[in-house]
């Protein structure tokens, strides 16, 4: 297997989600990916509508350095990973990222008011469920699936023309070898009338 096919099955292992042969609980998949996605855009957009805001109430408060560029970070990760959630391209990667920016909301909250369930309980449903997303991936109807499906065709693909090469090489060879045989029984016959 070249580097090429190894890429190519490795992409295709991070992109392939979990499939379930039950539709019901890939189309229940897709809404909880699609409404999570479409729900977390607008954290994005509040975060850049007032930047230095933000950066005041949420990042200096938990004494990250740099508010402003965290902030920005914050922002686009949800801007940039809502979109990838809702289309389920890169689920996994977008999850991961939306996850983080949870988990830090979380320990805002934490800081800020302990544990109390009021302040944490929509950060910590938005992280359970990009953990989810990222664990399992992107559903039966995602973008990754078909990329991946596509991936795996072309791995096989390559490893299929691959072992037919390999197959015809042998042949190859073995014909070569009895070529070889028989020229050298055909010698040994010349030597021994010659004799």
């Amino acid at each position: 297997m070249n580097t090429t096919e190894r890429v190519a099955t490795y992409l295709a292992a991070v992109l392939k989600p979990s499939m379930s042969v039950n539709s019901w609980s890939q189309v229940s998949w897709t809404i909880l990916r699609v409404v999570a996605g479409l729900v977390m855009i607008h954290n994005g957009l509040d975060k850049l509508s007032n930047i230095q805001s933000f950066a005041d109430a949420y990042v200096s408060v938990i004494g990250l350095p740099f508010p402003i560029f965290f902030s920005y970070c914050a922002a686009y990760t949800e801007l940039i990973g809502a979109p990838l959630l809702v289309l389920g391209f890169l689920t996994r990667p977008a999850a991961a990222g939306l996850l983080s920016t949870m988990l830090v909301a979380m320990y805002h909250h934490v800081l800020v008011a302990g544990f109390s369930i009021p302040y944490l309980e929509l950060s910590m449903l938005y992280a359970a469920c990009f953990q989810l997303l990222l664990v399992y991936g992107g559903g039966q109807y995602s973008v990754d699936a078909v990329l991946a499906n596509q991936l795996n065709s072309f791995a096989t693909n390559s490893v299929l023309n691959s072992l037919a090469n390999q197959h015809e090489q042998q042949q190859h060879e073995q014909q070569v070898e009895s070529l070889k045989t028989s020229y050298q029984a055909s010698e040994q016959e010349d030597v021994s009338a010659l004799k």
